[in-house]
């Protein structure tokens, strides 16, 4: 497998050009189609979270924002500025380490933890299985950090040595802003069991911390750094740079911003919970864009449900009306699946589970 150092790359070019492999096909109708601020709605979760009417009018609006963006900004979620930003701050001190520091991170060589998936693990870059793969511009470190006993310390950075305990703490309080939002969609759909997406979860959850960061690029319009794609997981709660933007939704065929609103987190819609709602709450299809003259960093928390499980629309969103719109899968199954189209984009993928 090889690997890439986007960071190092970006430090030695001395022209205005990028490497080929990084360069999109296509790219000028692309990227260039958005300038747009997408106007996200922001949920308080306070308020969500109360039994009177502000709690209605906060569902009305998370209810607005899954059906309209597929994703939402979350305010008074509980998770304390001091823990946000001592997240972001160990983020950036890691990868202004020199690169055989972050090196000490990486995990190359291992064991296959799903055929055709591989170890993504530790510090690094995306694997690149073919020579055509057009690459991101992005380094990356990537975590299992839940179940807590199956977490591979040893790929865990020493250093800053915050790292560690803030990742922890980080985790913990995301977990408890997932739960409480899971319990509120399920309360959107009438489900008679407000934990049905959290009890998903609950028996063994599978979740993992990617820190990603995009160095500035001299040609941002040429790259992405990430790829189009539509998410793999439950959902996905991120903690995106405050001052640097970058991260566009795809609606009706045009690209959108994704607002910046300091301390506020954003969940974003995955494909299981596609699955799970029976299409009612759709993924969306989203990137990340490059800066010419500022490094962007993001730390993202992704909720799967156990890969050994099984996942299908719930029976209470299934009827003549609507039939299943997907079969029931493996989780490990549609993991390998994604891994493997990704860079095809989300219909691919879902496309081989509609009925």
């Amino acid at each position: 497998m090889e690997n890439f150092c986007v960071q190092k790359l970006a430090g030695a070019l001395g022209t205005p050009d990028v490497p080929t492999r990084y360069v999109v096909r296509g790219h000028r109708k692309q990227q260039l189609a958005s300038t747009v601020v997408a106007p996200v709605p922001v949920i308080n979760l306070g308020l969500l979270s109360k039994q009177d009417g502000g709690a209605a009018d906060e569902a009305a609006k998370l209810r607005s924002a899954i059906d309209s963006w597929g994703l939402f900004l979350i305010s008074n979620h509980g998770v304390d500025a001091a823990v946000m930003d001592g997240m972001m701050a160990a983020c950036r001190e890691f990868f202004r380490q020199p690169l055989e520091e972050k090196q000490r991170c990486s995990s190359l060589i291992g064991d296959d933890q799903y055929e055709g998936y591989g170890n993504y693990e530790g510090y690094g870059n995306d694997q690149v299985s073919s020579p055509d793969q057009t690459l991101d511009w992005t380094d990356r470190l990537y975590l299992k950090v839940e179940p807590e006993d199956e977490r591979r310390i040893a790929l865990w950075p020493a250093h800053p040595e915050s790292f560690r305990d803030v990742l922890h703490e980080f985790t913990k309080k995301c977990g408890v802003v997932k739960d409480d939002l899971l319990r509120a969609m399920a309360k959107l759909l009438e489900l008679d069991d407000n934990d049905y997406f959290v009890d998903q979860l609950a028996e063994k959850p599978f979740t993992n911390a990617r820190c990603s960061y995009y160095p500035a690029c001299p040609r941002p319009e040429l790259v992405f750094g990430l790829t189009p794609h539509s998410d793999g997981t439950v959902v996905a709660i991120l903690m995106v740079d405050d001052s640097v933007g970058g991260l566009q939704v795809l609606r009706d065929g045009v690209w959108w911003d994704v607002p910046i609103v300091p301390h506020t987190l954003l969940m974003i819609m995955g494909d299981q919970m596609e699955i799970m709602s029976n299409g009612i709450f759709k993924s969306p299809v989203h990137r990340v864009m490059t800066n010419a003259k500022k490094e962007r960093i993001s730390v993202v928390l992704d909720y799967s449900v156990d890969p050994e499980k099984e996942i299908e629309p719930s029976a209470q969103l299934v009827n003549e009306k609507r039939p299943a719109l997907y079969r029931k899968v493996k989780v490990k199954d549609y993991i390998v699946a994604h891994y493997t189209h990704f860079s095809q984009g989300k219909e691919v993928v879902m496309k081989k589970l509609k009925i």
